[in-house]
């Protein structure tokens, strides 16, 4: 928000580990929302795409009148999604990271799916991924390094993609 010069949007985070639980991020927002309305916020946006909720995110935005930035998860908002819709076939076997997920690799995919304590399980999980594609935000030799290890990690060949935002900047400008 402070690189964008949006100091003035009020920014309430949910858990991200909630991606991996889409069934908690509705009523996550549901909260929000109504805990935004009462302390007298009127305009509301979601910074959240689809997320693996199918379609619940916009049945609620529709509800209650928020509008949402577009496309199916950050992946896609991130790349652009024209970009990413573009690129899906050539995508098809690539497990994506963003900065987030290269600073919390562990904790986001490591320890949930057990491959801390149960490193065969790997080639059950990542076996049908080729490469592994870095969407970076910021430009970061430390994560760069750190999504290249997780690349190793993984099995995986690395691809880094220097993104920026895309989408999310078109998508909040208007407030």
């Amino acid at each position: 928000m402070r690189q964008q010069g949006l100091e003035h949007i009020d920014l309430h985070c949910l858990p991200a580990i909630w991606h991996a639980y889409p069934e908690k991020i509705v009523p996550g927002l549901e909260l929000a929302v109504a805990e935004a309305r009462a302390a007298g916020f009127e305009e509301i946006f979601f910074a959240y795409a689809d997320c693996g909720t199918g379609g619940d995110i916009d049945r609620l935005c529709e509800r209650e009148g928020i509008r949402r930035i577009e496309g199916p998860h950050c992946y896609s908002f991130f790349s652009g999604n024209a970009l990413f819709a573009a690129r899906a076939e050539e995508d098809l076997s690539a497990f994506f990271l963003t900065d987030f997920l290269a600073r919390q690799f562990d904790a986001f995919v490591i320890e949930p799916l057990g491959l801390d304590r149960h490193p065969e399980l790997r080639d059950i999980y990542f076996g049908n991924y080729r490469t592994l594609v870095y969407l970076a935000q910021e430009e970061d030799e430390a994560l760069q390094a750190k999504a290249k290890q997780a690349a190793e990690r993984l099995g995986l060949a690395y691809e880094y993609r220097f993104t920026g935002f895309g989408d999310l900047i078109k998508a909040i400008a208007f407030i």
